[in-house]
């Protein structure tokens, strides 16, 4: 290689790398505000995350684990949950529901004591009964890891009812998860940028809307996330059913705008579903469709369900489990 060219190259990498360091420090420094979504995801599996031995899960929370994420904490107990120490050994006179789910269940953006899961415990308490509701959500979790989950991990709780909090995305079928490498826990530009990317394929019509993606996952009954996701439903049931555990599928919507509501058939299908099951069956989208959409948000650009998201969604659990726990509590 001629001089010149080898001195045009080393340039040219330098520049690269130059204007590379840039961009990241213009991203840690004036876009990173704490409340960017991608961002806080990102920091999310980074810090909280680890792969999982069970791969159908895929990834679980490590234990004792700390991040400030979305304006709130985020700690995980000894045994990798958003939620304080709770033994497997039953609490003598005391309900215990688990409650399967995601991000939502993880109560992303909220403080735990305003997670649904927390706020149930209130409820029954005012009703004059002890209840301890162990908070198993872990962000990005679909059915088929919920279940997963409940049936190798958290099955170990014992308890007297179950709640899965279902959403449009559940019947996604995850890829083999990796640990991501050093470059990828560290470029907080690279997340920033593709995700401004994926706005604008979105805006342009390269990717599928929400709507149209969602109702894509499920193809009328009949697409094969949704198909497998169904099989781990009856494996939920068949395990419930052997130890008189009593379930509640709860339908949390997708709250872009509650109010003209598009994803109502993904609804019905879960409801199907619940009642060949055997399960219970609530959809919050009746308590959350009498507020504006945006005033339930965490953020602008960020749907997930805020402090009084969680209430609402609370009171519509609650209007189902309370007659439930009385059919289903176990003597101890």
């Amino acid at each position: 290689m001629k001089r010149e060219h080898l001195f045009g190259l080393i340039t040219f990498v330098i520049c690269v790398l130059v204007i590379a360091a840039g961009v990241e420090g213009y991203v840690r420094a004036f876009a990173d505000n704490g409340m960017q979504i991608d961002l806080e995801m990102f920091k999310y599996a980074r810090d909280i995350k680890v792969i999982s031995p069970d791969p159908v899960i895929g990834h679980v929370h490590g234990p004792n684990r700390k991040a400030f994420l979305m304006g709130v904490d985020v700690a995980t107990n000894s045994k990798g949950l958003r939620d304080r120490e709770i033994p497997y050994q039953r609490t003598p006179g005391t309900l215990r529901i688990v409650m399967l789910g995601d991000s939502v269940t993880l109560g992303w953006g909220v403080r735990p004591e305003q997670t649904y899961s927390k706020l149930l415990e209130t409820m029954f308490a005012e009703k004059g009964i002890k209840a301890e509701v162990v908070n198993t959500g872990i962000g990005n979790f679909k059915t088929i890891q919920e279940v997963e989950y409940f049936l190798t991990e958290a099955y170990k709780y014992s308890p007297d009812l179950v709640v899965v909090s279902y959403s449009v995305n559940d019947a996604e079928i995850l890829p083999p998860h990796r640990a991501p490498n050093a470059f990828e826990r560290n470029c907080l530009s690279c997340m920033f940028i593709a995700g401004r990317f994926d706005t604008l394929l979105r805006r342009f019509s390269a990717e599928p809307e929400w709507k149209e993606y969602y109702l894509g996952l499920y193809q009328d009954g009949k697409g094969p996330g949704w198909l497998k996701s169904k099989e781990y439903f009856g494996k939920l049931r068949d395990y419930c059913k052997q130890h008189d555990i009593g379930v509640l599928i709860a339908s949390i919507p997708e709250i872009h705008d509650v109010q003209h509501y598009q994803l109502q058939s993904i609804t019905d299908l879960a409801h199907g579903m619940a009642d060949e099951n055997g399960f219970e069956f609530v959809d919050s989208l009746d308590w959350l469709r009498a507020v504006d959409s945006p005033k339930l948000w965490i953020a602008a650009g960020d749907p997930h369900p805020n402090v009084l998201g969680h209430q609402l969604i609370a009171q519509a659990m609650f209007s189902k489990l309370y007659p439930m726990a009385q059919a289903h509590q176990k003597p101890e």
